[in-house]
């Protein structure tokens, strides 16, 4: 049982994680790579996006198959519920009431269950019982249109800010603020994460900011936004990228330094001459390598970096020394974050397989009907996917 010898800071902490998509997932590998026992309930048929053997955000869980459409399958899912601490669903609005596992129903059965929903819109709103993907939500919370260069469309930040920032990491501090106030209180609650109200809380720095006069509403005009010449990226001679964060000032002179620039350079608080500083310095840097310039900038505090690949990424000496990430199952991937001095974490075991756990869980949570499925027709319901 991957329960026993787990040394994560929540060990002994059990999760029902029903089955979706996107950041719900992502939220109950986080809680598993912790050290939770995380019970996956898949639907029959298996997985719903990637092949589940290479879906690495369902490492370290466990999986079982409940159909929640038959007459039993609310049943079962909810003798689980009575002995866990967390459930997550991210189904739309309503959905989870209609199936029979709602947070009334599993309340009922366990007053402490953390209960952590996962949307886009949110349980209530206009938009709430719409269809969206991370893109839709970004874009009205003001933060796509932060990105990107003022000459060109808004730039997708593939499904990073959305769904994995602004979903998964906001459900996972509401779980665990949560989990905390019902071992303190010995009742539980409904957490309400959606990737709106996330999203936008990521930008609240750049409100005050806007309020204080010191940020422009659009895009390239700003000092963490490329708009400014020392903090952006560059085209190197073979067709690849330097990073460049040189915001203080001796960050910067020794960012000139090095790019052979000091004696030239216009000064940087002249915001009228950054047009003419950057081009001086996409001008140097089209001159070397990204190799060459990441050999020039690899000891120093100019606050450079390579733009690296996936793939290069893992190789990456300082990535490699503190083993950023690992090879477990013949899939290279992150090491579980952040790290803990008491409870060290790992990737314990590669993408649960749907129901291959079905059997051990029943036994090891106390659930034997959960190993006989139900062999009538399932019921009609609703579609519950986003």
């Amino acid at each position: 049982m991957p329960g026993k010898g787990v040394h994560g800071p929540l060990a002994g902490v059990r999760v029902v994680e029903l089955a979706g998509i996107g950041p719900g997932p992502f939220a109950a590998m986080l809680l598993a790579d912790l050290g939770a026992d995380v019970v996956r309930v898949d639907r029959p048929g298996g997985g719903l996006a990637i092949d589940p053997e290479y879906d690495v955000t369902n490492r370290n869980k466990r999986s079982v198959v409940v159909d929640l459409k038959s007459d039993e399958g609310p049943a079962r899912v909810l003798d689980l519920v009575e002995r866990a601490d967390v459930l997550i669903e991210g189904y739309r609005p309503g959905v989870a009431e209609r199936l029979g596992v709602g947070p009334d129903a599993c309340h009922a059965r366990n007053p402490k269950l953390v209960y952590g929903r996962m949307t886009g819109w949110g349980q209530e709103g206009p938009l709430a019982r719409r269809a969206g993907h991370d893109i839709a939500y970004i874009a009205i919370t003001g933060t796509l249109g932060m990105i990107g260069n003022p000459d060109e469309p808004p730039a997708v930040p593939a499904n990073l800010v959305g769904d994995y920032a602004g979903g998964s990491l906001y459900l996972v501090v509401g779980i665990l603020a949560a989990l905390h106030h019902a071992r303190e209180h010995g009742t539980g609650q409904v957490v309400d994460a959606a990737i709106v109200d996330g999203a936008a809380h990521l930008s609240t720095m750049i409100h005050g900011m806007l309020a204080a006069g010191g940020w422009q509403d659009r895009r390239g005009a700003n000092l963490l936004d490329g708009g400014c010449p020392f903090y952006g990226t560059y085209e190197t001679a073979d067709g690849g990228y330097m990073a460049v964060g040189s915001l203080e000032q001796q960050f910067y002179d020794e960012f000139t330094t090095l790019l052979g620039l000091a004696d030239t350079a216009p000064a940087r608080k002249d915001l009228a001459r950054w047009g003419e500083l950057r081009e001086a310095v996409a001008a140097r840097f089209k001159e070397r390598t990204r190799d060459e310039w990441t050999a020039v900038f690899q000891d120093s505090d100019a606050c450079v970096a390579p733009v690296l690949s996936l793939r290069e990424a893992p190789a990456h000496p300082h990535l490699a020394a503190r083993g950023t990430f690992t090879d477990h199952a013949g899939i290279t991937q992150p090491t579980p974050a952040p790290r803990f001095s008491a409870t060290p974490t790992q990737v314990r075991t590669g993408p649960a397989q749907p129901g291959a756990d079905t059997a051990d869980v029943a036994r090891d949570w106390g659930v034997p009907a959960l190993a006989h499925p139900p062999t009538e027709p399932p019921r009609a319901t609703a579609e519950e996917d986003h």
